[in-house]
């Protein structure tokens, strides 16, 4: 692939072969960031992992860097006025149901309750395509209404290991503190390390890296390393 002069200034700004301090190398980053927009920062933590296994989860990063999601929350009775008070955008059943099929998306996460989920089913197409069915392993699906729709409003996000092994996910801004991207890698990378299959053997963890919207990635350096 052909890079722009900026790119390739960048990459004359530290050594891509060492590898850094979550703060050292979000310090790197912040340098090298060309883009007239605030970039947002993406963390790539490379796992050992058979083709058979995925680590899929979720967490609430210490420090936020996005507005707040539109929550919408399948619901009836006492667990549909209990998303509401926890502070859920839209909470409904048939109604919320019918007015998708209609081709209303304006939210950006879905929360159900298990009761919930035979007809919330029926919208996986539309749903699905665009990663806002609800789903237990995103503990979406839950009576525990209340706490799905406060950890959301916190920041909750998913995170999941792609056919490569791979895992991709945006720790902060450009123009936020180093110190405070460090302590969300440090989140991130302890969470992964917890979700280590049992029958994964040597290094779990073969490589992490820190990259801009538009910047080279710079090498974080592991714990053991």
């Amino acid at each position: 692939m052909k890079r722009g002069k900026k790119y390739r200034e960048a990459l004359k700004s530290f050594n891509p072969n060492e590898a850094y301090s979550p703060e050292k190398a979000m310090d790197l980053v912040k340098k090298m960031a060309f883009a007239k927009f605030d970039e947002t920062v993406d963390l790539s933590v490379n796992l050992a992992l058979k083709k058979s296994q995925t680590v899929r989860d979720t967490l609430v990063l210490p420090h936020q860097f996005r507005g707040e999601k539109k929550i919408l929350v399948f619901a009836k009775g006492d667990k549909a006025e209990e998303a509401r008070q926890a502070g859920a955008a839209f909470v409904g059943d048939d109604d919320l149901i019918e007015k998708i099929r209609g081709g209303w998306l304006d939210f950006d996460v879905a929360v159900a309750t298990p009761d919930m989920m035979k007809d919330v089913g029926k919208l996986g197409q539309i749903l699905g395509r665009r990663g806002l069915m609800p789903n237990p392993k995103t503990q979406t699906v839950t009576f525990d209404v209340k706490a799905a729709v406060g950890e959301l409003r916190k920041g909750r996000v998913e995170y999941r290991s792609d056919k490569t092994g791979v895992i991709h996910l945006p720790v902060g801004k450009v123009s936020m503190e180093p110190q405070a991207v460090a302590e969300n890698i440090s989140t991130v990378v302890r969470e992964i390390e917890r979700k280590r299959p049992a029958d994964a053997k040597g290094t779990f963890v073969k490589s992490v890296y820190l990259a801009s919207t538009m910047g080279p990635g710079v090498r974080i350096v592991r714990e053991q390393e």
